[in-house]
């Protein structure tokens, strides 16, 4: 069924294609206007619509390049607001987005905006920084990003791959080219030689790309007035799993290596929560009769979790997420974080460092 879909719906994606080239195509030959900044840019973005890792990644810049005094923009997807946003102490997932908001919490000493007009947002912030890192924001076209970091998924990047809405391709693939850095995310297990060449093949040697994997961090309770429960999942632990992202997969199976005991509530990506969501993972926690339980989410749905009628219903129970880190392999981590690091320092308008 799903084929036969795709199929009826290949027309449509030719016609996108064709419209995404010829925007292209007018934003390379100058016919559109695109605006360069002297404060350096560092675009983090990929060519699938979500579920690539770009979280991770901006999270890995902020800690490469924490001397200097940085700021993120995004779009802040799922926000019921609009315009610029410059993050306070009164920001919430549902004013900036979830994303946006766990930079929030997690750098203190990151300035964290979201706007939907990114040369907007880059005028606004760059008198006071060093460096803008957009979330994002590889088809915005009206910026030049001094440097683009273009992610591809591991497992996959050698699969066919549709434009919208036969697949999930934003652009044709060699939109890559316009991108300093090709990034892939998400490698599992031990690297094959075979496929690893396989990958660099579909790449230009300009472009040879990096790996990386996932790393999951301990578990961390999502309110901290919660109760007080055992930080572990082993066998016997009953996994009440709760995610709001577009791709899911790689939790689940890392989920299920600690424990086959797992009750998945899948929502698509950016998903507000609403109380009878919450209810029915409740209703499944009450269920389930061992003692060794807990409802578990990813970081970023942790963000919507926050919200005061969610917490009511969810503060007595133990209620955790799992932090995630970029790792890149050791082959490649040293050429990447140099590339990055050269590129910051050769392009900081007063080489201003930030202790």
């Amino acid at each position: 069924m799903i084929n036969y879909l795709r199929l009826l719906l290949l027309p449509f994606s030719l016609l996108y294609g064709l419209v995404t080239m010829i925007r292209n195509k007018l934003y390379d030959w100058k016919f559109y206007p695109s605006m360069k900044f002297d404060v350096p840019v560092i675009c983090v973005g990929n060519l699938v619509v979500g579920g690539s890792g770009k979280t991770p990644v901006t999270e890995y810049l902020v800690g490469l390049l924490d001397n200097y005094k940085i700021a993120i923009l995004s779009r802040g997807y799922g926000r019921s607001t609009k315009g610029f946003i410059l993050a306070d102490e009164k920001a919430n997932a549902e004013l900036i987005g979830d994303e946006p908001m766990q930079y929030y919490k997690k750098f203190k000493q990151v300035s964290v905006a979201v706007c939907e007009d990114r040369v907007k947002g880059i005028r606004l912030l760059e008198q006071e920084h060093d460096l803008i890192i957009l979330d994002d924001a590889f088809q915005h076209r009206k910026v030049t990003a001094g440097y683009n970091i273009l992610l591809f998924d591991y497992r996959k990047i050698l699969s066919p791959q549709f434009l919208l809405p036969a697949g999930n391709l934003r652009e044709f693939f060699m939109g890559y080219k316009r991108a300093q850095q090709i990034l892939i995310t998400k490698v599992s297990g031990k690297l094959d030689e075979k496929i690893k060449h396989k990958i660099r093949h579909r790449f230009s040697p300009s472009h040879s790309p990096c790996f990386s994997r996932i790393k999951y961090g301990t578990l961390q309770p999502v309110y901290d007035q919660g109760p007080v429960t055992e930080k572990i999942i082993d066998q016997d632990t009953r996994v009440l799993l709760l995610t709001g992202i577009a791709n899911p997969q790689p939790l689940h199976s890392y989920v299920k290596e600690m424990t086959p005991h797992i009750v998945h509530f899948d929502y698509p990506d950016h998903y507000s929560f609403t109380a009878e969501d919450i209810r029915k993972v409740i209703l499944a926690f009450e269920k389930e009769k061992t003692v060794k339980k807990l409802i578990l989410t990813t970081e970023k749905d942790a963000q919507r979790l926050s919200d005061i009628r969610i917490k009511e219903l969810l503060l007595n129970l133990p209620v955790f997420y799992l932090p995630i880190k970029i790792d890149i392999l050791a082959e490649d981590k040293a050429t990447f974080d140099q590339n990055i690091i050269d590129y910051v320092s050769n392009h900081t308008r007063n080489r201003r460092l930030h202790k």
